[in-house]
């Protein structure tokens, strides 16, 4: 397929004006980045132990804002109760904190500075 010359520059119109600076959007790029790193990694680990399908389906459950589908509904689209999804959920994001404190710490040098990036990754987020 030819390279159409106005490609990225069709592309780069629609795309949505961005008022943060550079500074700001690598910020926020790198948090999400993170945050995708910590994900995939947890992903990773459902699959090991043969347990994507309740990953993929629990994984919207992470942000605490349940879009998703009632915790009853999930758990009868895999066999569980519940109470055993809530439970199930509950260990998913403890997990994923941990994983993100991981990720953060291979790039600091203590474990202070850990809960410092870790202030500044919420702050990032929620500016």
């Amino acid at each position: 397929m030819p390279l159409e010359a106005d490609t990225a520059e069709t592309r780069y119109s629609l795309e949505p004006i961005d008022a943060l600076s550079a500074d700001k959007i690598f910020e926020r790029r790198w948090a999400l980045t993170l945050l995708e790193q910590a994900l995939a990694r947890l992903r990773e680990e459902h699959v090991a132990t043969g347990k994507v399908a309740l990953f993929d389906l629990l994984k919207d459950c992470l942000t605490g804002e349940r879009h998703s589908l009632p915790y009853a509904e999930l758990g009868s689209r895999v066999g569980m109760g519940e109470g055993a999804v809530k439970v199930a959920v509950h260990r998913l994001r403890q997990r994923y904190r941990a994983l993100l404190r991981e990720e953060i710490a291979n790039t600091v040098g203590s474990e202070k500075e850990v809960e410092e990036e870790l202030r500044y990754l919420f702050a990032v987020l929620a500016g």
